[in-house]
């Protein structure tokens, strides 16, 4: 079963990596032709708008993966069950999009001086991305049908278009010179728009012509499941935008340069964010099927061990080397590329806590994610209120790694109590002291040497010790992994997987239509 969790993150990991990077390619674009407040105006409103996707989506795309299982689970007509379920909550959401944008067009004055003085002066700006907004969100749920389905390869290449045509917009846009205009970064967002629009037409050919409808008690019973982890999402989402709302308001002066610092310097942990976002893009779907309690406790349990240990690797080959990652972005911006570590930890313990979130959706406790996220946001609250008008965008990283360790031990602590888990937190612990020893080992080593080639010479051996530290603690045998990878690059004929189960196709996915192991 894990070995198809694995090929599932691969297949979501290869494809998002290339994705992602086409993306990213726009941080040291703009980070080299706007100044620091400007560029802080593309973090502040690209940190607003995940909140945003998050409360019009009302937690419906985990609520879409649980009931499409449970319809799995009731038999019957199954395919008109998904139907009405996909038609329902694409039909919720869709409504709640168009409503919200009726209210920002109706009220964008007022949003816009709500915001401060750079969106005073343009506040059709506001209009823009409400529209990116709304098509966003209308294709939300078509992406999760897609994800429960196992259509990774779909669901990837309209991602890519999105984020190729983004891109391409955006340098097509500074090449003509409208960056320069009087409407400025504005720009940005007519480029995203236009991916949006394009993405949404493109995701409707997937749809089979199921329209969007509301089924009201079907919608009721979806509602009441989603509603906490809607809740706990708003929570979530605020832990992962507040840092930088308190940063452009309780920074006395300067306030938009240091978040556009902090906006770009975040942007360089994109190898750790990448890896998070194509786990939990597997993993989610996955762990809300059908397994049996004994089945997923057990998984569960060795797929945290698992993620911590690639995780570190992934900390340690950002963090020793992260005077070149600085090159990612301007030399306007590189002033506070200290923080790097501190971020990076951060993004470590938003997947953990992801992993011990799980079990609570799985058993349709949903209510515990707002104890989780809520404890987030409050360590964030009093983290950043104590250090940021102080210290500014580093006070913003050290409350950020606050508010995820306090989520992280909140979710342990609701795991022992309600859903005992078998994780082995001692090797876990091993792993991330060793991780951090060397760590420090390296940074004490550059200080006394003081000469940069023998410093990086000193960090690649020790990466690479702890690499073959971790390949000798867990007896992994790398000659069979590679072996087993070059056999499923063949083409051949479906075959029954490892546990026996039906036959797979070359995406790791059954070949049988609706079969619940199909959730990508």
């Amino acid at each position: 079963m894990l070995e198809k969790l694995a090929k599932q993150t691969a297949v979501y990991g290869i494809s998002t990596i290339v994705v992602r990077f086409l993306s990213y390619l726009l941080t040291p674009y703009y980070t080299r032709i706007f100044g620091q407040e400007t560029y802080g105006i593309v973090t502040d409103v690209y940190a607003l708008i995940p909140l945003a996707l998050t409360l019009l989506t009302m937690g419906m795309e985990s609520s879409y993966f649980r009931f499409s299982a449970k319809a799995e689970e009731a038999g019957g007509d199954v395919r008109g069950a998904k139907r009405r379920l996909f038609a329902t909550t694409w039909g919720a959401t869709s409504l709640a999009a168009v409503l919200f944008f009726a209210l920002i067009l109706l009220f964008r004055r007022e949003v816009s001086a709500a915001m401060g003085p750079a969106y005073a002066a343009h506040p059709d700006y506001i209009v823009w991305v409400g529209l990116i907004i709304l098509f966003d969100v209308a294709a939300c749920i078509p992406f999760s049908r897609l994800r429960e389905q196992g259509r990774a390869m779909t669901f990837v290449g309209i991602k890519a278009l999105n984020v190729v045509l983004n891109v391409a917009l955006a340098f097509a846009f500074g090449l003509a010179g409208l960056f320069a205009t009087e409407f400025g970064v504005g720009w940005v967002f007519v480029a995203n728009l236009a991916a949006s629009v394009v993405t949404w037409g493109v995701i409707l050919l997937t749809t089979d012509r199921v329209l969007p409808r509301i089924d009201r008690r079907l919608l009721m019973a979806v509602f009441a499941y989603s509603l906490p982890l809607l809740v706990g999402g708003l929570a979530g989402t605020a832990n992962e935008f507040i840092d930088r709302q308190l940063i452009k308001y309780l920074v006395p002066e300067g306030a938009m340069a240091q978040l556009g610092v902090y906006g770009a310097i975040t942007k360089i942990a994109v190898v750790m964010m990448l890896f998070y976002q194509m786990y939990r893009l597997a993993a989610e779907p996955f762990f809300l099927s059908n397994f049996r309690k004994s089945e997923f406790v057990a998984m569960n349990a060795a797929a945290l061990k698992y993620y911590v240990m690639a995780s570190m690797l992934i900390f340690l080959g950002i963090a020793l080397f992260r005077d070149l990652f600085a090159l990612i972005v301007g030399r306007d911006f590189r002033e506070g590329i200290y923080i790097l570590p501190v971020v990076l930890g951060a993004n470590v313990l938003t997947g953990v806590w992801l992993n011990l979130s799980f079990w609570y959706k799985r058993e349709e406790r949903t209510s515990l994610a707002i104890v989780v996220t809520g404890s987030g946001l409050v360590a964030m609250l009093c983290f950043g209120w104590a250090m940021i008008p102080h210290w500014g965008y580093f006070g913003a990283a050290w409350a950020r790694l606050a508010s995820e360790t306090a989520m992280v031990a909140v979710s342990w602590w609701l795991n022992r109590r309600f859903f005992p888990t078998p994780y082995d937190w001692r090797r876990i612990g091993e792993y991330v002291v060793t991780a951090l020893a060397v760590f420090f080992v390296c940074e004490r080593a550059g200080a006394i040497t003081g000469n940069i080639w023998l410093s990086y010479t000193f960090n690649i051996v020790a990466f690479a010790g702890y690499a073959a530290y971790l390949v000798r603690r867990e007896h992994i045998d790398l000659k069979a992994m590679l072996r087993s990878a070059l056999r499923h690059r063949k083409p051949a004929a479906p075959a029954a997987n490892a546990d026996g189960d039906e036959p797979i196709n070359d995406n790791g996915q059954p070949t049988g239509n609706d079969h619940p192991g199909g959730n990508k």
